[in-house]
């Protein structure tokens, strides 16, 4: 659930922060107020490009900040993400992620203070919020969306699925290597043979070349090395004012207190200690420069053979255990050409056996969808019907099991189809006319997937048996979605979005009174010129304030009594 979110020189913001709570979150506010920078904002921190665009007029970075509150299932997910990538846990359990855009181009990303990337905005993205924006359904309603909404609700498992998909095609790619043209598999062999030699011959060992750059280092600098381990073992142990030489006189002089004041001991005993560490730090260093030697030649040819490795890594890796691998999967490829026919049969038995567990799992998947299907087309048309509309709803699927329609979510294709007026025949969904009708069935939908009984079915799996938390409410956002409707509709809408709320987190940008009168906490975006610049600011309204923002929706900027009135009495009646 968000908690809060926060903006500094965002848009036309120069600083906000604004407290949301659990239920229904309506922003309100005049055409061109702002109203849905606080989603675009809330966007940018699951995850969505950004752009230097939407830094304020005259400063040099925008920052955009929010605090979550993680629990349940949901919370779960999120410590799986923070534990994978690396990142700790804030002290209470909640999240807090913070997104800075920078006028030169550059973003930085901070998780609970903890420095991060967008990639790990996108895995928290889906355990945190899902944003519905206006036009939503028709910029992105595509094939892989539908099935998308399908598996959401059904809860389908498609891992099996794309893990049975991934085996059958890199068989069917090793196949197609084997069974190239005659002219290019001789080509292969002869590039094959040659890459395979070059790699053998270099005799490479794993670490070799930071082995080498060390060696060399100490190859091109042993006068000095020698000198300064010298010079270390002189004041260490061999000078007349040698450490250990001073110790050794410390120790009689120590030892003669001892003598008459036991408590000097323990003294004796510690300098003792540090005597015989220090001379073994000067035998050490004293061997090592036992072993340098300076030699021209041996730097030339370990410098010969860094460059020979330099020269494998660029052609083959860049690093030698690249080079290395490179070497062996040529070996495998020459192997398997040497024993084609052998291995193709090998190959092709493989390869049916994979085509038939994809086709197991699809068919399962399948099987799954179509569950699924008749329960959602069920729950969406009782829930558009609930919205001011008399339609019929239904979930095609087709189902495809030629080698040709096979991919890693399946072989089915997915339709939704509707038909908004009696009568009248059914046609896919995203060839609605009206964008009201678009809006509402898009809402329904939402609905339906977000709260219907496979929903609550997974949720319930998720919790621990004869548990009595109550779930953590998951954050839906809705940027008016309420597009081309009014009158009853909008009241609809309204009552709909109220009991979504129960269950979730609902925030909605609308401009709607209707819909605004059945708010649990109302926020104004107002746009205003201070000292010549254009600020936007954020505030919660209850009493007579929110009656008062009501009644310029309903009536615009000129207040009259009876919208005061009328306006108190829809927020009476929807409480």
């Amino acid at each position: 659930m968000l908690i809060e979110l926060r903006l500094e020189n965002y848009a036309v913001i120069d600083n906000a922060a604004v407290e949301f709570a659990s239920g229904l979150n309506l922003l309100t506010g005049e055409t061109g107020a702002g109203k849905s920078i606080l989603i675009d904002a809330l966007a940018l921190l699951l995850g969505d490009k950004a752009s230097s665009e939407v830094i304020r007029t005259g400063a040099e970075r925008a920052v955009v900040s929010a605090v979550f509150e993680c629990a349940g299932a949901s919370g779960d997910e999120v410590e799986r993400v923070l534990e994978r990538n690396g990142l700790d846990e804030s002290e209470d359990g909640s999240l807090i992620v913070r997104r800075e855009i920078s006028a030169a181009g550059k973003g930085r990303v901070f998780v609970n203070n903890q420095a991060a990337t967008v990639a790990v905005l996108r895995q928290f993205a889906p355990h945190l919020a899902t944003i519905h924006a206006q036009n939503e359904s028709l910029l992105s309603f595509d094939a892989a969306a539908r099935l998308e909404l399908l598996d959401g609700f059904a809860g389908s498992l498609i891992e099996p699925v794309s893990e049975a998909y991934e085996a059958w095609k890199q068989i069917r790619v090793r196949i197609e290597e084997l069974e190239q043209g005659e002219q290019d598999r001789l080509r292969l062999v002869d590039l094959w043979m040659f890459q395979k030699r070059e790699v053998e011959e270099a005799k490479l060992q794993p670490g070799e070349d930071e082995r080498l750059e060390s060696e060399k280092r100490v190859l091109a600098n042993a006068e000095k090395i020698y000198n300064a381990a010298m010079q270390a073992f002189d004041l260490l142990y061999e000078g007349d004012a040698s450490t250990s030489a001073s110790l050794r006189s410390a120790q009689k002089q120590i030892a003669e207190l001892a003598r008459y004041e036991p408590k000097f001991q323990e003294a004796l005993a510690a300098l003792e200690t540090a005597r015989i560490s220090v001379e073994d730090v000067g035998a050490t260093v004293r061997d090592y420069a036992g072993g340098i030697h300076a030699s021209p030649e041996h730097l030339a040819e370990v410098e010969d053979r860094l460059a020979s490795l330099d020269r494998l890594k660029r052609k083959y890796g860049p690093t030698l255990d690249h080079a290395i691998s490179f070497g062996a999967d040529v070996a495998r490829k020459l192997s398997e050409i040497e024993n084609k026919d052998e291995i193709l049969r090998q190959l092709r038995a493989e390869l049916a056996k994979a085509a038939t567990e994809y086709l197991r799992a699809a068919r399962e998947l399948s099987k799954n969808r179509e569950q699924a299907a008749h329960k959602l087309e069920k729950l969406v048309e009782a829930e558009i019907n609930d919205l001011a509309m008399k339609s019929e709803f239904r979930i095609e699927i087709t189902t495809v099991e030629a080698e040709g329609n096979w991919s890693q979510t399946g072989i089915d294709q997915v339709v939704y189809m509707i038909s908004t007026n009696p009568g009248e025949s059914l046609r896919p969904l995203e060839h609605i006319a009206s964008g009201g009708e678009l809006s509402r069935v898009m809402l329904a939908l939402k609905v339906s997937v977000e709260s219907g009984p496979t929903s609550k079915d997974r949720l319930a799996q998720a919790l621990p048996a004869k548990s009595h938390t109550r779930p953590a409410q998951r954050t839906m956002v809705f940027d008016e979605i309420d597009t081309g409707i009014g009158g009853r509709a909008a009241e609809a809408v309204g009552r709909k979005l109220k009991s979504l709320a129960r269950s979730n987190q609902v925030l909605c940008v609308t401009h709607l009174p209707q819909i605004a009168t059945f708010a649990d906490h109302h926020y104004v975006i107002e746009k205003k010129e201070r000292s010549g610049r254009t600020r936007t600011t954020i505030r919660l309204v209850s009493g007579e304030e929110r009656t008062e923002e009501v009644a310029r929706m309903l009536s615009g900027a000129k207040l009259t009594d009876t919208s005061r009135k009328h306006a108190e009495q829809m927020i009476k009646a929807n409480r």
